[in-house]
């Protein structure tokens, strides 16, 4: 068993978001495919403290170097308060061949990255060249940074952005972050109407539980990379067109997908599945004179691929503890 802390993928894919990238659009790929196996995530929730979550998130991917495993991801908001990241996770790596667990992965760093890999490979595929100059970004946490940082990687014209946060201190302490690590021009928003006005290419990542937005103030035929999956009523969605990584997993647990879903009766109002468009970009038109909005469940298949890419490449780098005879029948310490 080898076990990779913060640092050892922190080392494996600092710089390296092209990378990141790749795995992403290739994983969505097979995912189209049918290469994969998927079960829907598992959701524990708890009767005293309903905003607090931990999402379990079982998957394979096929192909020529297949991966197998498990990512467990706990989402406790109240953390920021106590000056504690809001997400945690791991990763456990199973072996193809075997099934014997053979990694235990920190899983915070990949669980973002190839969160802002999916939003920011949507924006390249979805965003007209016009409009790549600048952003808006709405929630100004771990995420959204993730999210400019891989933007800037696949769309280099960005040059600004204008965040917005319910808290004024958190934005602006992003807002300098984000102008120290990518040199960007950035702006802090007063409201959220004033966020979603100012760019044609908008980033949602927020701890919403339920619809609070409305897409009025944009610009026609914008952008919308809804990661938080729960910011706006079904009358938004209705009124755009929409991608997602995967119309089962997206329709359940009160995303705003779902809840469009519920209303309607059915789920002709989703244009897309990404995967789809990217092995064949003739399956869907995007339409300038609507609003596109990109709500991506975060498919498990995604994290575990990139994880095995983090494990081959700690490997080689000789990173992380081993931890010799953690299984039955094996022989020997870390």
């Amino acid at each position: 068993m080898l076990i990779l802390r913060h640092a050892d993928v922190r080392t494996v894919l600092d710089g390296q978001e092209r990378l990141v990238t790749d795995v992403v659009r290739q994983t969505y790929a097979a995912h189209d495919e049918g290469l994969t196996a998927l079960p829907h995530s598992l959701f524990l929730r708890f009767p005293d403290a309903p905003r607090d979550r931990i999402i379990g998130l079982p998957a394979f991917v096929g192909g020529a170097t297949p991966s197998v495993g498990m990512k467990w991801i706990a989402s406790f908001p109240g953390n920021l308060e106590a000056g504690l990241e809001r997400a945690s996770a791991a990763i456990i790596l199973n072996d193809p061949a075997t099934g014997r667990p053979q990694a235990l992965i920190e899983g915070s760093v990949i669980s973002a990255r190839r969160t802002a890999a999916s939003a920011a490979l949507a924006a390249r595929l979805f965003t007209a060249e016009a409009d790549t100059h600048g952003a808006a970004l709405i929630g100004c946490g771990v995420i959204n940074l993730e999210v400019l940082r891989f933007l800037r990687s696949e769309l280099p014209p960005l040059r600004e952005a204008t965040v917005y946060d319910q808290d004024p201190d958190r934005a602006a302490a992003f807002a300098a972050r984000a102008t120290g690590l990518l040199g960007l021009r950035v702006t802090v928003a007063d409201t959220a109407a004033e966020a979603l006005a100012a760019h044609r290419l908008v980033s949602l990542a927020t701890t919403a539980g339920e619809p609070h937005l409305d897409l009025g103030p944009l610009p026609t035929g914008s952008t919308v990379l809804h990661v938080s999956l729960r910011d706006l009523y079904p009358a938004a969605i209705l009124a755009a067109q929409n991608v997602v990584d995967d119309a089962d997993h997206v329709s359940r647990e009160r995303t705003s997908i779902h809840l469009t879903e519920r209303e309607t009766g059915g789920r002709e109002f989703i244009d897309a599945e990404i995967g789809r468009v990217l092995r064949d970009p003739g399956s869907f038109t995007r339409d300038p004179a609507r609003t596109l909005v990109y709500s991506p469940f975060g498919l498990g298949v995604l994290d575990i691929a990139l994880a095995a890419r983090v494990y081959a490449e700690a490997s080689a780098k000789g990173l992380g503890l081993p931890v010799g005879g953690f299984l039955p029948g094996e022989t020997g310490r870390s």
